[in-house]
């Protein structure tokens, strides 16, 4: 087991080694070396920027990181068009977003030869909840009878062994 361990966390420092850059377009621009927010957006500065993906939140305004400033090794940014700086980042487009991400890092592990990527996690804000609780007891009712109020019925995958 211990070898497992191991393995897996050489692959996790070998991924984080590089400053990734997930694009409009889905795709993905990794840097080894101390790159900046200018060098990433070249000649698109004007229509769009680089913001740092564990500065985004459900219902907050992103934020652009200067054009000057390094991007961290290890971490993950998105390129946005600058139209949505105007606005809160609804929960939609934070899940596009996640989306987007998956799949480009899932892509790039692909081209590397690796078999999987971790799925990135965002944390879920309590004031964020679109149901309440009378809503959620409603659910509960709406179960199918057979299923009870204890849940679905539950069935071991393993049963005795006769020895």
């Amino acid at each position: 087991m211990g070898a497992c361990a191991s393995c897996n966390a050489a692959a996790m420092t070998e991924m984080e080694e590089t400053a990734k850059v997930v694009l409009p377009d889905g795709g993905l621009l990794e840097y080894a070396h101390p790159a900046t927010a200018g060098t990433v957006l070249g000649k698109d500065a004007a229509g769009f920027f680089v913001c740092d993906a564990d500065e985004m939140e459900i219902g907050g305004f992103v934020s652009p990181v200067n054009v000057g400033e390094e991007l961290c090794l290890g971490q993950l940014y998105f390129v946005l068009p600058r139209s949505v700086l105007s606005y809160p980042l609804p929960p939609e487009d934070l899940a596009a977003l996640a989306v987007k991400a998956s799949a480009a890092l899932a892509d790039a592990a692909r081209r590397r030869g690796r078999r999987a990527v971790g799925p990135l996690v965002f944390p879920v804000d309590v004031a964020c909840r679109k149901r309440s609780e009378k809503e959620d007891r409603e659910q509960l009712r709406r179960r199918s009878p057979r299923e009870g109020r204890r849940g679905p019925k539950f069935s071991p995958d393993l049963v005795a062994i006769p020895e």
